[in-house]
Parts: structure tokens; sequence; C-alpha cells
């Protein structure tokens, strides 16, 4: 869909530079177009490709996909070869030549925006998010500015935001609903509302209950949680996060079977794939994620308990 849409974007008018960027630790400008990019957002990649920008360097996830593209991302890809890297090595950075940093979902810190400022101009978040809870549609334009693309990202933006709405639109009772974001890849946590998988939900009308957000540290996108705290996420419809985790560590939480939202079937698990486009949170995953997960939340709460989420019985949660 995405691919197909871009296609036919070849007329908008080049954006005009230099174009300054506000962000956390204060102001860069880019006098020109930059043609070497490299991004250390941990999605960072999908964001450019989505533009028909291929950068030099990006941040290599999870997931050991080739070339750090998940499969929504490949057919963008093509044959880039982006350079990988896990961390942030100024070294490595430095010796790619980059005319723009770009680390706004990074979670840099000032003493790195220092150093990397050194190596090419360096843009970090805005100061009015924390680390990773800057909003997808606020990266993806951004990200269209820095390139030289910003018709294009705006346009992608506003055709993936109405499809949110639409899909909105067409559940009105959603917007009754409170819904909780939860994993137990390696510990047990649930996300608050900043974070961009509630903020997806809260897209699709989804409200993150207010327990949720006030369990958690000031700034914080997740909050950790003992099983005795399994009640905060017994909500309307609770979203399993599996990331490349084992989703029987989330079935062998014994507290987990006296949630309400358990004996009716109100769970959804996101499995490897769609955990990853939910987390991605990006152009290019979203509309792959929206095509899986409606129809997921759909039975999750249709009132039937007798209906089945085909990942949650794929999960062992239903065993």
């Amino acid at each position: 869909m995405l691919i197909a849409m871009l296609g036919g974007m070849g007329n908008v008018l080049a954006q005009e530079f230099p174009q300054v960027f506000e962000h956390r630790y204060g102001t860069t400008t880019l006098e020109a177009r930059p043609e070497r990019v490299v991004t250390l957002t941990f999605s960072g990649q999908d964001h450019y490709l989505a533009v028909g920008v291929t950068p030099v360097g990006t941040r290599d996830w999870y997931g050991n996909f080739p070339n750090a593209a998940w499969p929504w991302a490949q057919e963008a890809l093509g044959d880039g070869q982006p350079v990988l890297f896990k961390d942030i090595s100024y070294e490595q950075i430095a010796a790619l030549e980059p005319d723009v940093i770009e680390g706004i979902g990074s979670g840099m810190t000032e003493e790195q925006y220092v150093e990397l400022s050194k190596i090419a101009p360096t843009i970090a978040a805005e100061a009015q998010y924390t680390d990773y809870s800057t909003p997808w549609s606020v990266r993806a334009r951004t990200v269209g500015r820095i390139v030289g693309e910003a018709d294009k990202a705006d346009a992608i933006v506003s055709a993936l935001e109405q499809r949110f709405a639409d899909v909105a639109a067409s559940h009105p009772d959603w917007a009754e609903l409170e819904a909780a974001v939860a994993f137990n890849v390696t510990e047990f946590g649930v996300y608050r509302s900043i974070d961009t998988r509630a903020q997806i939900l809260g897209q699709l009308g989804f409200k993150t209950p207010a327990a949720i957000d006030a369990a958690g540290d000031e700034g914080a996108f997740w909050v950790p949680l003992s099983e005795e705290q399994m009640a905060l996420i017994d909500t309307d419809l609770v979203v399993w996060i599996v990331g490349a985790g084992d989703p029987a560590r989330i079935a062998a939480m014994p507290m987990r079977e006296h949630l309400a939202a358990v004996e009716q079937g109100r769970e959804v698990v996101a499995d490897f794939l769609l955990s990853g486009a939910f987390s991605f949170a990006t152009p290019l995953s979203l509309n792959y994620m929206l095509d899986r997960l409606v129809p997921l939340i759909e039975v999750a709460v249709d009132g039937d308990n007798s209906t089945v989420v085909e990942t949650s019985a794929a999960a062992g949660l239903l065993d």
C-alpha cells in the first residue's frame, strides 16, 4: 500500500534549505540537503526508506533480518546495504562521513550529543518528549524535513492517520474502553500512555488507565510490575508484546488466571512480527500492524467468551 502510494508522488516540489531543528539539546541547522545520513533511532531506517532514502548507517535494534530490514521494509530497501551498529560508536559513525546524524528515538544523552555534533550536525528528540515517547507521526515528519522530503512525509503520515481514523470510526465502542499494553520478555511490565504503543491504541480509540500512568516514574515510558500487581492490567483489552521473548512466560504467570480479561478472552498476543511492527511504529510497519491487529482486537472485545483470539491460542494462553 505505502510503496504504491509513493509512486504517485514524483511531482512533489523540492524542499528548501536551510532547515532549522529545535530539540532538547539546542538548535541544529542543516544548510543543505544531506546526502549521507546516519540514524541512531532504534527504528530509524524505516522512516528514511518510507521517503525513498537509504541511510549510510542505521541502528540494528533486534530481529536478525538482513540489513536490519524487517519484512515490511525489505521492498523499500531493495539492494541497499547500510552499515549496521548496535550501540553508539563515535569512531564507527565518524568513518561513515555523515552529513547529518539523527537520534530522535535513540535515547542519546547530552554528552553523546556533544560528541556526535563534532562529527556532523546532530538532531535529538524535541524537548517536550521524553526518551522514546516522540509520536510516530512527529518522527516521520521530522525525518522528511531532514532529507528534503517534507511534503512526501506529510502525505504519507496524513494517509496513515486517515486509516487510523477510519478504523476508529468503524468501531465507536472502542472509545469507551480501556486497554493495557503489557510484556513479560525478561521482566513483567506495562507501558504508560506516553509510549508509542499505547499512543497507537489511543489512535484506535482506547484509553490507558490513569492507574497505570500514576504507577510509573515521571517521564518513564513503562512501569515494572510484580505479579501481585497484575490487577493493574485487568482492562477491557490486554495486548501482550512478545518481541523476541517466549510467550510461555506469560502463560506461566499464576496470578494471570485471576484476571477478568483472561476469563473473558480479552487478551491479544502480539507475536514476533506483530510485536515488531507495533514497537517499530513507522510508516512502513504500521500498515502491516493494522492489517493484523485490528481483526484480533475485534474478536477480543466482541463480548463473546466463546470466540478465540488466534494469536493467543497459538501462544498457549488458552490451554
